[in-house]
């Protein structure tokens, strides 16, 4: 309330009072502050840097006035949970410029993208408050930046949640900077919770920084997508622990919930400017010609989201020979070239950026018109959080989702990057109590059958939990106790399943689209919004012309992916294999080729069928044979191959037979033989160190390969299915080198992407 609402005698229940005219006076002033009219006390500052930050036109709504009310005036702990482009980031910054006001220290802000951390700094410099990040693009800068938050220069401090476990930050400067702070925001927060469609271990850790604060430190958590469950997830790892926190009293939420001394503001998640619709084709490649043909009709600039880094680099290069400014964008796109992507699409220089997640969280164009999917997200969250970047600043904005029959596919895949089975993390933790010293992830990966980047997810939680401590030099066991629950693990995956089923929903539902999406967001004011193709009755059209579907036909079934070879050999393998850091020259294998990606919308979807593990071994199929044909009329070698060797596939004995059989007699080159299996190389191993072992004893030379060897006049062309970890290949490839080949010329069917 106002300050100048002055002393609340003769109160009655629930705060009223029970003169007749303070109520007229109360009421009065509740008018006023929600039309903006109060010109005096903290709400007329907040308004002013509002209308600094957004424009003279802005005026708080009056869940961010409450908001900031707490923040500032009762230095208590919100969740704002409101659309995107509602303004959330307007409550943290009007609160920032309020308490440094009133002397606080620099508000810290955890934020995941830094993408997102770009687009704030500049909303921070438009209100005239100085924000600095400290993050992995700028190591060269963070002494400076620290030097810049000492001296209290520094008002917004915007950190990554992955800089919260790194040791020196975590041990030196982070006590420093939450005894400091003034505020402390956790943007995005659905990331806190393993409910949420973006769980990131790290984000876990902010419950830990979050008790270690000062009496009297506010703290405000925002996120645009959190349905019910997550919600009170984050909520309750918001709350405080006995003996921390602001010591308030329990406060309720808008909508009546109670989260100890957690204020929790949701708001209704209607975007009036978004037309939802979905286009059913049943073709990668109608679905590629389709957006080719409608690009046009999309109003202004706007994104094309892939699910998977191949789809998005296939997309953008046949929107390109069509004529269409775009780029791709993904998290493997070098930083620089990211930036300058964003900003070409902030100035409509593209009319697309063909983009992965990694665009979900953080870009902010409010006059994107229109959002794109090529292939379904596998929840519904995950979809109204990307399609919220639409239409913010415009009257109407097409979001357009064209699914596909891989999209199961690609959902099973990331399904399998879950938490790993007990025995396992049993082992792991083994494995640190008895080394005596800290393991980094290379040096555990030989112990541990998990690839790096899971690995890495797993221990993170691991630490999280207590079980273990990152270091320096890496990680380390704490011996606190530790119990695998399983039941949550079960829960969660069972709820991810679900929410797949929602997204399937989705696509076949008859009723309104946008109602659909808030209700599994657990929105109470959702309803039909009137806008949709359902709702409407004016779905887009299907139809894709023949010349269309034929360019986009040829552009996805265009062969041919370089298959980069390894050059160093994986930290752990020294005492037992012999081998540690770069691989010899004479060793290696050149840089081969292989049909396409498995996680693709051309090749990908064939190959995919073929060498399912369901897939019976047949000889190599006719198209997929006069692709390959193609792939080595394209291949630009310093010389051509003198014959052709097979690796010997227990799996697919037939299919690898057949295919370097069949590009010997096409090439009219010897088929020399094949590389021999022997032994059990046990399970499919999953990580670099356990797979080279798997393999190195289990590869062989026959007499007559190792004699053809050593009289080989050129390179030789090494045939397989398929690459996965590429160690197979390279152990093959050693052992032709050692036998006198004098260069090897790796060619697979597929690689993973």
């Amino acid at each position: 309330m106002s300050a100048r609402r002055g002393p609340t005698t003769g109160m009655g229940r629930k705060g009223f009072p029970q003169n007749p005219l303070l109520v007229l006076a109360v009421v009065r002033d509740w008018y006023q502050e929600g039309m903006g009219e109060t010109h005096d006390g903290p709400r007329s500052e907040a308004e002013a840097c509002l209308r600094a930050l957004a424009g003279d036109h802005a005026r708080l709504r009056e869940d961010q006035w409450t908001a900031i009310r707490a923040l500032v005036l009762e230095r208590r702990r919100a969740l704002v949970v409101q659309r995107t482009g509602w303004g959330k980031s307007a409550v943290y910054f009007v609160a920032t410029r309020l308490l440094r006001d009133r002397g606080a220290g620099p508000t810290v802000i955890v934020s995941p993208l830094l993408a997102l951390m770009r687009n704030q700094i500049e909303a921070a410099e438009r209100a005239g408050i100085c924000a600095r990040t400290v993050n992995s693009a700028n190591t060269d800068d963070w002494e400076r930046v620290f030097a810049e938050v000492e001296a209290g220069v520094v008002d917004v401090l915007l950190v990554s949640p992955e800089r919260l476990n790194n040791p020196d930050f975590r041990d030196m400067v982070l006590p420093r900077l939450a005894a400091g702070a003034g505020l402390v925001v956790v943007d995005e927060a659905h990331c806190i919770s393993d409910w949420g469609h973006d769980f990131r271990p790290d984000y876990r850790r902010l419950r830990t920084l979050l008790a270690e604060l000062p009496d009297g430190v506010p703290v405000l958590a925002t996120t645009a997508t959190a349905n019910a469950r997550v919600t009170q997830d984050v909520a309750e790892q918001l709350t405080p622990q006995p003996g921390h926190g602001p010591g308030t009293p329990r406060a309720s939420d808008a909508a009546g919930d109670r989260h100890d001394e957690v204020l929790v503001l949701r708001g209704s998640l209607e975007r009036e400017s978004l037309r939802l619709a979905v286009v059913r084709l049943p073709t990668a490649e109608q679905r590629l010609a389709w957006l080719a043909e409608r690009l046009d009709e999309l109003p202004g600039s706007g994104i094309v989201y892939t699910l998977t880094v191949a789809a998005a680099h296939e997309i953008a290069g046949f929107l390109r020979d069509r004529g269409y400014e775009v780029a791709a964008y993904s998290g493997q796109t070098d930083p620089a070239e990211r930036l300058q992507a964003e900003r070409d699409l902030l100035d409509n220089k593209l009319k697309a950026l063909v983009a992965t997640s990694a665009l979900g969280m953080g870009f902010d164009k409010p006059d994107l018109g229109f959002i794109v999917h090529v292939g379904a997200p596998q929840s519904p969250v995950a979809y109204y959080q990307q399609i919220g970047r639409a239409g913010r600043g415009v009257d109407r904005a097409e979001v357009i989702l064209l699914p596909g029959t891989e999209d199961r596919d690609i959902w099973a895949y990331f399904a399998s990057l879950a938490f790993p089975p007990e025995p396992i993390v049993r082992t792991t933790l083994d494995a640190l109590a008895s080394a005596g010293r800290p393991l980094s992830t290379g040096a555990l990966e030989p112990m541990v059958d998990l690839g790096r980047s899971r690995l890495e997810m797993m221990l993170k939680v691991l630490d999280v939990d207590g079980a273990v401590r990152r270091v320096k030099g890496g990680w380390t066991a704490t011996g606190r106790p530790w119990a695998y629950d399983r039941e949550r693990y079960e829960r969660v995956a069972a709820e991810r399943a679900r929410e797949q089923q929602a997204m399937l929903d989705y696509l076949s539902t008859t009723t309104c689209r946008e109602e659909f999406l808030r209700l599994r967001l657990d929105d109470p004011q959702a309803a039909p919004c009137g806008r949709c193709d359902n709702c409407t009755g004016r779905p887009w059209s299907a139809e894709v012309s023949g010349t269309g579907a034929e360019e986009a036909g040829r552009r996805l079934r265009r062969p041919g992916v370089e298959v980069a070879p390894r050059r160093m050999w994986p930290t752990g393998v020294k005492d037992d294999l012999g081998v540690s850091g770069r691989i010899p020259a004479a060793a290696l294998a050149e840089p081969g080729r292989a049909l396409g990606r498995l996680t693709d919308i051309g090749w990908g979807n064939r190959l995919r069928e073929l060498l399912a593990d369901t897939a019976p071994d047949t000889e190599v199929p006719g198209e997929v044979f006069d692709a390959v044909v193609k792939v080595l009329s394209a291949w630009d070698w310093a010389e051509r191959p003198a014959g052709v060797v097979t690796i010997a596939s227990r799996s697919r004995p037939r299919l690898v037979a057949s295919l370097g059989e069949r590009i010997a007699r096409i090439g009219r080159l010897p088929h020399l033989g094949q590389v021999a299996a022997v032994g059990d190389p046990g399970p499919r191993r999953h990580n670099s160190a356990q797979r080279l072992r798997s393999v190195w004893h289990s590869l062989t030379l026959p007499d007559e390969l190792a004699a053809a060897m050593a009289s080989a006049p050129g390179p030789i062309l090494l045939v397989d299915d398929r690459v996965d970890t590429g160690w197979t290949m390279t152990v093959a490839a050693r052992l032709l080198r050692e036998a006198g080949a004098p260069a090897v010329l790796p060619l697979v069917l597929a690689v993973p992407n």
